[in-house]
């Protein structure tokens, strides 16, 4: 889920297209919308507080052989919120997981390394060592 929280919609749409064989699926919860309140703690193990609220759009979904996929995603995407919950739903079935890995989730974490590879690569690029020189006048 993690993959798929940083993929784009398209990205997973693809990659659904891709898979070997169509299955069949029942959605239980269309995608909807709503909102979430956000808690704190000041310093990690401080009071909780109410930091504030975040829109998440949820989905629920179920598959011909029974397993169910929920998503969660933050915003408003109720398409990749639908794609989410079928992703899940296909990789929790250990006949179709390999497919969603392959498929899917590879070509995700194949674009987030390499954005990840350039960001630090454009870090480096910048990198200034600071060298502290013994001047002799002890």
């Amino acid at each position: 889920m993690a993959v798929l929280a940083q993929a784009r919609t398209d990205e997973i749409e693809q990659g659904l297209q891709s898979m070997p064989e169509l299955v069949a699926h029942v959605e239980l919860r269309a995608p909807e919308a709503g909102l979430v309140m956000l808690r704190g703690r000041i310093g990690g193990d401080g009071g909780p507080f109410n930091l504030g609220e975040a829109t998440v759009t949820r989905a629920a979904v179920q598959i011909a052989s029974g397993e169910v996929g929920f998503a969660y995603i933050l915003g408003r995407d109720p398409a990749k919120a639908k794609l989410c919950a079928f992703c899940d739903a296909l990789w929790r079935s250990k006949q179709h997981r390999d497919a969603v890995e392959r498929c899917v989730l590879a070509p995700v974490r194949k674009r987030l390394a390499a954005e990840r590879a350039a960001a630090q690569a454009q870090t480096a690029a910048t990198r200034v060592d600071f060298l502290t020189l013994v001047r002799g006048e002890d």
